[in-house]
């Protein structure tokens, strides 16, 4: 078994992935608060851990990926209030547009998906047991994790304490013992139309609770990884293990990966806040699943992704030179000039993940193949691809019948010397997604990327 290593967050290093249960390795990745649609940038952290799941099976690891729904969040409450709705429905809408959306990216469902309302007993059972040790303190139906008395608080994000700010606002500012506090309760505001009964009285959790409680429940202490954005690192992930550390006496991971954010051109984050979003399904419409998906490999998945028109059209001019060269292969192994490039994918992928190197190794493959009489290395080239969920490329798709009618149109009319027609009837099939390309045995139709 290859060794596989990745970044850690917390010990800033490259570390062997070393899982807890031998070949099984646990991974818990933070998902969507779901109070609208999702955009493109929400995509790349589904995107990298069910790509890292991928690889981890290829190289004989039985792979868990839990990736959670927020749906208990002030963002949701609020969004609801505005549109006049109930929160638990608007909250549900928008769980299943999520799972829409995120369906139509072709890399399968994470193997659990929990949602935050569904663990209300193990969060007030860890709240219960970090108020037990003194970590926890409630004050007139809200619960509060003391900062304080965790020494090691901040060891994830390296932030001096006293800078610290929990993000929390004028909330709670005068029931808490200190600034730092951040909560695990919140007690049941009027006009919120969702509460649980509690020891502390009725209300709901805080944010950071949940996913502790959710990790801790569907893979145990201690587990392999721990993902999510990197704008989560603080105070979301250096709040999970404060919590679990100072409940549990045990850390909650072993190792903290974490990717970057989508940028627009302009080098802002991609956020709804920031008011420069594209929408997830929106862009798979415009560019199809497989260019967006290698758009995602395009870059490091620690860094900055540059999210531009002028990306995603080398995106798609890759994924058609992959398509083109898949066509062309013949059943065998690959040949002795391509082996050293497929094995340098594999290394990529094995040294922190790197999609961008690994994508690189993918093209010199290709590059060497077409220089082939007869390229052979069918069976190299699907398993490269699937780990990035691009497998797809290699498969013939038949075309349907709509679009063979089309392209017979635009067949007649170029006979006819009817250009514009003929460039009429191209366009629409590009809308479609698929491509005429005219050669010498006559027009053919190609899946577009």
């Amino acid at each position: 078994m290859r060794t596989i290593r990745l970044y850690d967050t917390r010990t800033r290093e490259v570390r062997a992935l070393e899982p807890r249960d031998g070949d099984a390795v646990g991974i818990y990745a933070c998902g969507p608060t779901v109070y609208s649609r999702v955009h493109v940038g929400n995509a790349r952290p589904f995107v990298v851990f069910s790509q890292l799941k991928r690889f981890l099976e290829h190289e004989g690891y039985r792979a868990t990926l839990v990736a959670n729904i927020t749906d208990i969040n002030d963002k949701i409450y609020d969004a609801a209030r505005s549109a006049g709705r109930d929160s638990a429905e608007l909250a549900r809408e928008m769980t299943a547009h999520y799972v829409a959306d995120t369906d139509r990216l072709g890399l399968g469902r994470p193997d659990h998906e929990p949602l935050a309302s569904d663990y209300i007993e193990p969060i007030v059972d860890l709240i219960g047991a970090l108020a037990e040790r003194g970590h926890a303190y409630a004050v007139e139906g809200d619960v509060y994790f003391r900062v304080r008395t965790l020494p090691e608080y901040g060891g994830l994000s390296r932030r001096d304490v006293e800078q610290m700010d929990q993000g929390e606002g004028l909330e709670g500012a005068d029931r808490k013992e200190d600034p730092l506090d951040f909560a695990l309760w919140k007690a049941h505001k009027e006009g919120e139309d969702t509460w649980w009964e509690s020891p502390w009285g009725r209300g709901r959790p805080g944010w950071h609770i949940e996913c502790s409680a959710m990790a801790e429940s569907l893979l145990g202490l201690e587990f392999d990884i721990h993902g999510g954005g990197i704008d989560l690192v603080f105070p979301h992930h250096e709040n999970e293990i404060a919590q679990t550390v100072a409940g549990r006496g045990r850390q909650l991971a072993r190792l903290w990966m974490h990717n970057g954010m989508l940028e627009a051109a302009e080098g802002e984050k991609m956020a709804k806040s920031v008011g420069n979003i594209r929408g997830l399904a929106e862009v798979v419409d415009e560019v199809g699943r497989e260019t967006l998906l290698l758009y995602f490999c395009t870059g490091h998945y620690r860094q900055p992704l540059t999210f531009s028109p002028e990306s995603l059209d080398a995106a798609g001019n890759a994924v058609r030179r992959i398509r083109d060269a898949a066509r062309r292969l013949e059943p065998g192994p690959s040949a002795p000039a391509t082996v050293s490039h497929r094995d340098a994918f594999w290394a990529a992928l094995a040294d922190d993940f790197n999609t961008a190197k690994a994508l690189a190794a993918l093209h010199e493959w290709i590059g060497e193949a077409n220089k082939l009489e007869r390229p052979a290395g069918d069976r190299d080239l699907h398993d490269m691809l699937y780990v990035l969920g691009l497998e797809s490329l290699t498969e013939a798709e038949e075309a349907p019948e709509a679009v063979v009618a089309l392209a017979d149109r635009r067949a007649a009319a170029r006979r006819a010397k009817d250009w514009a027609e003929a460039d009429r009837l191209r366009d629409e099939l590009r809308r479609l997604g698929w491509e005429v390309r005219d050669g010498p045995q006559g027009p053919e139709l190609v899946k577009a990327g």
